[in-house]
């Protein structure tokens, strides 16, 4: 027991000593780091420089998005490509953009081709969810039964932005029409036919 007090009070006494730079200090806490002084350089400056990024910096965490907002209609179109060409959602659409969809599924099935293309949610840009995944800002404006829903990303270095327009109809908030600022074009314009 004594010798460990002994042991204990010895290495306490060195680094109040002002050893914390020397050789013996070294052995006890691991190598110095690269830029450190050598030696007893009791009187060099601390480098306070903060330690150099080896990671980008994290993004922020994208707001919370609330169930049955505008945003929350918007967002799985994100999420799953061509969704909005699936009859099945249909659902979420109320005119003039669903009677456009109802006539591109009918062209569809006449086998007389497509009228849209199966990325209008992504801007008719190159697919690559993960650019859209890390780019994609949305922002929502709500003016009594009528909202906008304006979806912003980056593709290849090439901007995007689309705006989405909604309508309350049965307490539930349901798409008319879909419009790209960048592209100058909306669904309600396409004349499938």
């Amino acid at each position: 027991m004594l010798g460990r007090l002994v042991l204990a009070f010895s290495l306490v006494s060195m680094l109040a000593a002002g050893l914390n730079g020397g050789a013996l200090a070294q052995g006890l806490f691991g190598a110095p780091p690269p830029n450190a002084p050598s030696g007893d350089a009791g009187n060099a400056p601390a480098d306070t420089s903060p330690p150099p990024a080896t990671t980008a910096p994290t993004p922020e965490p994208a707001a919370r998005v609330l169930p049955g907002s505008p945003t929350a209609v918007v967002k799985p179109f994100y999420e799953h490509l061509g969704l909005e060409l699936d009859p099945a959602e249909r659902k979420n659409f109320i005119d003039p953009a669903r009677t456009v969809l109802d006539k591109s599924d009918a062209l569809r099935k006449s086998g007389q081709g497509e009228c849209l293309d199966p990325n209008m949610a992504l801007d008719n840009a190159d697919y690559d969810k993960l650019a859209i995944d890390r780019s994609l800002k949305t922002i929502e404006a709500i003016n009594g039964d009528e909202a906008k829903v304006v979806v912003a990303f980056f593709v290849e270095g090439n901007a995007h932005r689309l705006e989405w327009k909604l309508r309350k109809v049965g307490g539930d908030w349901k798409i008319s029409d879909l419009l790209s600022v960048t592209g100058e074009w909306a669904l309600s314009q396409y004349q499938c036919e």
